[in-house]
């Protein structure tokens, strides 16, 4: 599913203008990168967790030459499904 795909799904769901779902789509994704970018957690009540890891430095191997490098530090974003969105996933059809 692409944003495109989401934005016609709001507009189909609430009966909003395009341009209107569109807004609303672009603005909850801003909202959501935002919190993300200052490091706090998103919870989606029924959906999941999105939180921001650090991961360390760490050695790491060149596969083509066989070198050793070091791999700096990062963050990563993690996920977490919630209980009802597991559940879903995995009910039988």
């Amino acid at each position: 599913m692409t944003k495109a795909d989401i934005i016609a799904a709001v507009q189909a769901q609430l009966g909003l203008p395009r341009r209107v779902a569109a807004a609303v789509v672009d603005d909850l994704l801003e909202i959501v990168k935002d919190t993300l970018a200052t490091g706090d957690a998103v919870k989606i009540s029924g959906f999941g967790t999105f939180s921001v890891r650090t991961k360390k430095a760490r050695q790491g191997r060149n596969p083509r030459t066989g070198e050793t490098v070091i791999i700096p530090a990062r963050k990563a974003l993690s996920f977490k499904p919630s209980q009802v969105l597991r559940q879903a996933l995995n009910r039988e059809k």
